[in-house]
């Protein structure tokens, strides 16, 4: 907005005013005199830019986002714990505590006999990623114990992405008296929704239909349910809510490449999967087909990669169509070198 602000631009706006008697080349008394201030000003407008991007709700990162969408009505997505649970040899009591690698686990409750309910004790979703054995912090008489499934997943902060997202949802489609976006906005403040999509009438009259996808726009089994619970404490009197996770439809991408030799097989199928899994995620809830031509221009711009032939997505040469219940995934990737 300032860019034409500058140092140079101001000292000769400056000059300008001063009338032409008076020495004004460089290294003279009065542009000697202006220079300190002219340096200042030309910082305050530097200063000026950036805070105009912190107030602005397409640019705002961190508090300074929080603040922004706080005069919406809008707070962040605090982080929360996980829920797992947990198999034991023999009976523990309640509040013992174990540890598998960073993390550690209260048991807060028993589930059936030698199953219980533990808390991981740190927030995130750290406690979402072990399993396996669990080492006794407290003692517990010769039982051992397995960290299993997860109850409840545990979310991390919700990112300035997401937040950004809940915002523009809410000032460019409001939710009012129980349609549609409303419901889609319900969805998203629940912790760990990072996407949804509204069906009404789904199952008749007075029915509605929520599909929720996690922060990573991905599918979280736990997901639901946490939605569901949510959404009834607000939801209009009278509406029957179901919510569950989307279908998936896997991607499967075949194709001879030719390398250039920068890189070697195994980097360039990482980076071509990496890129076309971003590519799928953006089409989650808003883009209902995967274009072909997109997959072999993310084939072609693969560093490492020369040309290709022979692309086949779903075994086909066409649009892969995706239903309004579904999302579409990475499947298989098999990437052929040939040399010829």
């Amino acid at each position: 907005m300032f860019e034409d602000r500058t140092y140079e631009t101001l000292m000769k706006e400056a000059l300008s005013i001063i009338t032409s008697d008076i020495d004004k080349q460089e290294g003279s008394l009065i542009m000697t005199a202006l220079s300190p201030c002219i340096y200042k000003l030309a910082e305050t407008y530097v200063q000026l830019d950036a805070l105009i991007d912190l107030v602005s709700g397409d640019t705002a990162t961190g508090e300074y986002l929080d603040r922004v969408v706080s005069d919406y009505g809008i707070t962040r997505k605090s982080p929360t714990y996980a829920y797992r649970k947990v198999i034991t040899s023999g009976e523990v009591e309640i509040s013992k505590r174990w540890s598998l690698n960073e993390t550690t686990y209260e048991i807060i409750e028993l589930l059936s006999t030698n199953v219980y309910k533990a808390k991981c004790e740190q927030l995130g979703s750290i406690g979402n990623i072990y399993s396996g054995i669990l080492e006794p912090i407290d003692f517990v008489n010769g039982v051992t114990a397995t960290l299993s499934e997860i109850i409840t997943s545990g979310e991390d902060t919700e990112t300035d992405d997401n937040l950004r997202l809940r915002f523009y949802n809410k000032v460019r489609t409001p939710g009012t008296s129980g349609n549609a976006d409303h419901y889609k906005q319900w969805a998203l403040e629940v912790s760990g929704c990072g996407d949804a999509k509204v069906f009404p009438l789904a199952n008749g009259h007075g029915t509605v239909k929520i599909l929720v996808v996690d922060e990573n726009m991905e599918i979280d089994t736990n997901l639901p349910a946490t939605v569901a619970q949510y959404v009834e404490t607000v939801r209009p009197i009278g509406a029957t809510v179901t919510v569950e996770s989307p279908g998936s439809k896997a991607i499967n991408i075949t194709a001879n490449i030719r390398l250039d030799g920068s890189e070697i097989l195994a980097n360039v199928k990482e980076a071509f999967t990496t890129t076309v899994t971003s590519y799928l995620k953006e089409t989650v809830f808003d883009i209902y087909s995967v274009s072909y031509a997109k997959i072999g221009s993310i084939l072609l711009s693969t560093s490492g990669v020369q040309d290709y032939d022979s692309l086949l997505v779903n075994a086909g040469t066409a649009n892969i169509t995706i239903a309004d219940s579904e999302m579409a995934m990475i499947g298989t990737i098999t990437l052929s070198e040939v040399t010829q």
